[in-house]
């Protein structure tokens, strides 16, 4: 469902029906997450899920938000650079997909290395949600909406390919939830507030998602660097 999601949402884009497209890739989203928690729930991960799973990903998060920009933003241009910036979030991406599913096989962890493909779409789509009906608001900036645009999908690009940690969905069991009750009321919250704010939500949801992450690696490189310097040198 997931998959055909975002196959939907793509046909949509083409027909110019941008915003029915913008939401069947939420759609993708919702049964992302519905997938990841029934596999918890039921403790029925396999690599055979790992792959599909990744594999739907790649259309539903990277080819569809691409595919959405590249139709809203760039294509009454004539500069042929914009196709390729339209095309970083498919393939960034997929680096980032495959990474995922490499370290899964060998590594599992507790967080995800690199923003997760479907963060950065929801953003990508919360965006255009938000100010698709307002191009005036970008009317005082040289390039107009594509001087947003351009620098939101280069940093959600860079963040996929990066290290940067970020919080994985937890899980619903009486004993994560013991021990990570503020995760599990965190995403609580971030359920909520989409459902009542919807695009709205969504801009906000995924940017404190991207904010807490950026500040735990911060906090995390600025400490790796104090005990660093800390450690004594060797006596020559």
């Amino acid at each position: 469902m997931n998959l055909f999601s975002g196959f939907l949402a793509i046909i949509m884009i083409y027909e110019g029906k941008l915003v029915n497209g913008a939401w069947l890739i939420v759609l993708a989203a919702f049964f992302d997450a519905l997938d990841g928690f029934m596999a918890r729930l039921t403790n029925g991960d396999s690599i055979f899920g790992i792959e599909l799973d990744s594999l739907s990903d790649i259309v539903s998060f990277g080819a569809a938000p691409g595919f959405l920009i590249y139709v809203y933003a760039f294509s009454d241009s004539t500069n042929i650079v914009l196709p390729l910036i339209a095309a970083l979030p498919v393939l960034c991406g997929a680096i980032r997909l495959a990474r995922f599913n490499v370290n899964a096989k060998s590594e599992p962890s507790s967080f995800f290395i690199g923003l997760p493909i479907p963060a950065q779409a929801m953003i990508i789509v919360g965006f255009f949600l938000t100010f698709q009906g307002s191009p005036e608001f970008f009317d005082g900036l040289k390039h107009g909406v594509n001087s947003v645009v351009i620098g939101i999908i280069f940093v959600l690009s860079l963040l996929m390919v990066s290290t940067v940690p970020f919080d994985k969905v937890p899980r619903f069991n009486k004993e994560y939830m013991r021990q990570n009750r503020g995760l599990v009321f965190l995403f609580l919250f971030y359920a909520l507030t989409i459902i009542v704010l919807q695009e709205y939500g969504l801009m906000i949801v995924f940017s404190i998602f991207i904010l807490r992450g950026l500040i735990v690696f911060g906090i995390q490189f600025w400490n790796d660097l104090m005990s660093d310097e800390e450690q004594p040198s060797e006596a020559i």
